[in-house]
């Protein structure tokens, strides 16, 4: 109920009565955003119409599907309901987000979220128009008026939630596969990532580990040492996460599977129409699914993560199947005759059957039937995983699931799940990660070389270097195929995955504050260039590079046999990060002319020398990155050397942020536990705040854009004597040994 009017409102609002319509506008230019009353609104108990004009055809949103970035809106059709499906255009994937947002013509935006969990065509229109129809519920609209896109997403994200902050740990290089069959085999693995000098904070295992393919159990033969396993990983650094399904082994004798036994003593699990647990078919064969929505069930999980924890101490979770993914359509004695099953109206889903691929619609849970919940389950066990995780491990929980909706940013990450390793699904991995981040959950990657498959090594080079900027990085691949872990291939591709490695954890003090500022302020991590650059239309469909923040952009090769690229650079300075050869505590950069360092765009497309050792990286004049010395882990990376980049703008400008605290307590930032620098450089000057870095020193700066030669540096007022330039390149470096808690002034004349 409405208990006042906002004093000064930036829209209008009309009311139509016949026909029934609302029209809402811009206050200021008369943009009409919403205008319902383009067509009849339907409203009946299971299946609603409302349809609006839009002011562009620049619409982005409205997952999860494989595609551009922007829709298209020529009689096409978007269907949400969460499946298990391997991603192909035009078909309803994994998770559903009912929230778009629209580029008008002068370069606002403005979002609309229909809080709406059913079944659901959105159908656009070339007028431009957008229709949506579900097939229940309640039609609950919020409008986001922006007016730049970068406060649409927040503001939508303060409906929704802001982000989990993700443990340090969790940005660095994840591995697994499908088909480590063994502890002996995954520890292999680790060994020989170990002996070709390549990163990785976090091992993990697909289903082989489980006995018979059941959760919350190990195999005892070929996992017998399980336990052992983990806990010597840890001694080394590393951690170690665990594949978990929805599905509840219900085959086994009373008494032989604790899981089941205790699920059905709590009454945890979905019920058929009788009443019963409602049985369906996944890997371990027929199994029960747990009703996340109940209370009862929060505890049960908890319990069953507890139990397994204390005996093989895992750090992180991995939900799969959890649309929820059904080998039998419905559940193994099908599903009743009723309007739920056969609704009428079926969106557009895969199947042609809402039970396709999963359970019967009329199935019961604790809030409501199947058919209004469904496409709530993955998040509804993100919810009950990340509760779990926090209170049996007392730390930053880390969790990564298939299946999502509105609001799972803040509980869990996302991966892509099955794609193939193709040159096409890695470009349509961009799309999905940028559209992520609008949806809040920016802890997001494809599986790098492809899932489904296999891979070519040039395929695996090009996709671990744009996956090395995925804000989650994971290489993973299905049994039978090609092995793609990166020792795999020749000494050239690897000495190239190796640099993509190096130069992401070089980067991950950026990427941390990244992380932060999501959690905190309702940012993006990974940003499309719309985001930065809204009153320039040439960014808007750009969807074959991305932005890391506002200040990092990065151009991949996206097809086959390429040795050059062609990438959009709005109006500015860009600093290529090859170009000016490397900061210290860089790796050496493949050799370039002092030409192709710098770019002074007008706003323009550049074709850039891209030779499959390169992946084209630029820094953004005005911005400042904290960088630091990579090393094999986090675990270790954390105490090295710092270095900072500082682009400079023309007129001698940058600034920048550093995040830091101990990267796994839980709300380090909420209880004041942490530190922010800033830093700033004007003209001939660079200083910081002070801070709580205790331990860490700033080894080297690189400053880039100093025009004319410094005769004298100072660091803290002493003389720094070994500092060199370029004036070809106009790169300043500076090394120093700086304590970083401590405020300091670097200074060139």
């Amino acid at each position: 109920r409405v208990r006042g009017r906002a004093p000064a409102p930036l829209y209008g609002l009309q009311v139509s009565q016949d026909p029934f319509g609302l029209v809402v506008c811009r206050q200021r230019g008369g943009t009409v955003l919403l205008n319902t009353t383009v067509a009849p609104l339907i409203f009946t108990d299971q299946f609603l119409q409302i349809s609006t004009s839009l002011p562009s055809h620049f619409i982005s949103g409205l997952g999860e599907r494989l595609t551009p970035l922007f829709l298209d809106t020529a009689w096409s059709r978007v269907t949400l309901w969460n499946r298990d499906m391997a991603p192909a255009p035009h078909v309803n994937l994994y998770g559903s987000h009912p929230f778009y947002l629209v580029m008008e013509d002068d370069g606002s935006a403005h979002g609309v979220f229909l809080l709406n969990s059913n079944a659901m065509d959105v159908l656009l229109q070339p007028s431009p128009a957008l229709t949506w129809r579900t097939t229940g519920g309640i039609l609950d609209f919020y409008i986001f008026l922006g007016p730049d896109p970068k406060s649409v997403v927040r503001q939508y994200l303060d409906v929704v939630g802001f982000p989990f902050m993700p443990p340090y740990w969790g940005l660095g290089f994840h591995l697994c596969r499908w088909g480590y069959s063994s502890t002996h085999i995954t520890r292999q693995v680790v060994a020989n990532m170990t002996a070709a000098r390549f990163p990785l904070d976090a091992q993990w295992n697909d289903l082989d580990y489980a006995d018979a393919r059941r959760d919350f159990t190990f195999d005892r033969n070929r996992f017998g040492d399980y336990p052992e396993m983990v806990r010597d990983f840890h001694s080394r650094g590393l951690r170690y996460i665990m594949i978990v399904d929805a599905g509840i082994s219900s085959s086994g004798p009373p008494g032989t599977y604790r899981p089941y036994d205790e699920g059905l003593r709590r009454g945890v699990f979905i019920r058929n129409a009788s009443g019963q647990p409602l049985i369906g078919k996944v890997w371990p064969g027929p199994t029960a699914f747990p009703d996340f929505t109940n209370p009862r069930t929060h505890e049960w999980w908890h319990d069953m993560v507890k139990e397994f924890h204390d005996r093989v101490p895992f750090d992180g979770m991995w939900l799969d199947m959890n649309e929820p993914s059904n080998f039998v359509e419905g559940s193994q004695d099908g599903c009743p005759n009723n309007n739920l099953e056969h609704p009428p109206y079926v969106p557009g889903v895969f199947g042609g059957r809402l039970q396709a691929g999963t359970i019967c619609a009329s199935s019961q849970q604790f809030l409501s039937s199947h058919y209004n919940l469904h496409s709530l389950y993955g998040l509804s066990e993100a919810i009950a995983s990340h509760s779990a995780l926090l209170r049996v491990r007392g730390k930053r929980p880390f969790i990564i699931s298939r299946s999502t909706f509105a609001g799972h940013g803040r509980y869990a990450g996302h991966w892509t799940g099955d794609v193939g390793s193709d040159w096409e699904q890695l470009y349509y991995s961009i799309p999905e990660v940028l559209l992520f981040n609008l949806f809040g959950v920016p802890l997001v990657g494809a599986d790098i070389c492809g899932f489904a498959g296999s891979t070519s090594e040039e395929l695996c080079v090009r996709w671990t270097q744009l996956g090395a900027f995925y804000p989650f990085m994971r290489n993973h691949n299905d049994h039978g195929t090609r092995p793609q872990e990166p020792y795999s291939f020749s000494p050239a591709a690897q000495a190239a995955m190796r640099s993509a490695l190096h130069l992401r954890y070089s980067l991950l003090p950026f990427l941390y504050t990244l992380f932060h500022r999501a959690h905190a302020a309702g940012e993006t991590v990974a940003r499309p260039l719309f985001l930065e650059f809204p009153t320039d239309p040439n960014t808007w469909a750009v969807d074959r590079q991305l932005l890391w923040g506002g200040g990092l952009l990065v151009t991949p090769v996206l097809e086959a046999g390429q040795t050059k690229v062609r990438g959009y650079f709005p109006a500015g300075t860009w600093y290529s990060l090859a170009g000016v050869g490397a900061p210290a505590v860089l790796l050496p950069a493949p050799h370039r002319s002092p030409g192709d360092s710098t770019i002074h765009s007008k706003g323009q497309w550049i074709l850039l020398p891209a030779p499959l050792d390169t992946i084209n990286v630029h820094v953004r004049a005005g911005h400042i990155l904290p960088l630091q010395e990579p090393a094999f882990s986090t675990a270790q990376s954390r105490s090295k050397a710092m270095a900072l980049l500082v682009a400079l703008t023309p007129d001698g400008f940058a600034r920048g942020e550093l995040f830091w605290d101990d990267g796994e307590s839980w709300e380090s930032f909420e209880r004041g536990d942490y530190t922010e620098i800033l830093f700033l450089a004007s003209n001939v000057t660079l200083g910081a705040t002070p801070a709580h870095l205790d331990g860490v020193l700033l080894q080297a700066v690189t400053v880039l854009g100093v025009t004319s030669p410094p005769q004298r540096v100072l660091a803290n007022g002493a003389i720094v004597r070994d500092f060199s330039y370029r004036s070809d390149t106009q790169v300043l470096r500076v090394p120093v040994s700086l304590p970083m808690w401590e405020q300091f002034v670097i200074s060139w004349s």
